[in-house]
């Protein structure tokens, strides 16, 4: 559904925007590099069902055989906590990433970068709910005081 207007987001507190992503550098090598795709969809499920995750959103990008996952979260804590818990689903993914890496390092990448935002801008005209947007409060640009 299209927002109609000029809108921004509104959110107080701390801000962390997650990129992880993921190249397939051997296309002929499904049984290396489909078991990595697969296991992002498991864990952004489970970080959407724990009500205390600290994940706001997420978005898919696609571009080419580099599919990317933007995520914003509310804590860096909270981020970080989940990678290294061994009963969540990171845990067992990043292990059984290695495990296959050994047999054909070359065949899939994976990749991630973290930023920690004390300020963030957007703006969104005519457009449907999407990136911060989508995972916060959407106000009129007009209603929002400037940093």
């Amino acid at each position: 559904m299209v927002v109609s207007g000029r809108m921004t987001h509104h959110y107080d507190g701390e801000l962390v925007v997650f990129l992880i992503g993921m190249t397939i550098n051997k296309f002929w090598r499904p049984d290396l590099w489909l078991p990595v795709l697969r296991a992002m969809p498991t864990m952004l499920r489970e970080l959407g069902e724990a009500e205390d995750s600290g994940l706001l959103g997420h978005r898919l990008m696609l571009e080419g055989p580099h599919p990317t996952v933007v995520q914003y979260w509310n804590s860096l804590e909270k981020l970080y906590e989940y990678a290294a818990a061994p009963h969540a689903g990171h845990w067992p993914a990043w292990k059984a990433f290695n495990r296959r890496a050994v047999r054909a390092a070359d065949a899939v990448g994976i990749w991630h970068e973290t930023y920690l935002s004390r300020y963030a801008e957007t703006v969104y005209v005519n457009t449907p709910r999407l990136g911060l947007g989508r995972c916060t409060e959407l106000v009129p640009v007009a209603d929002k005081p400037r940093a």
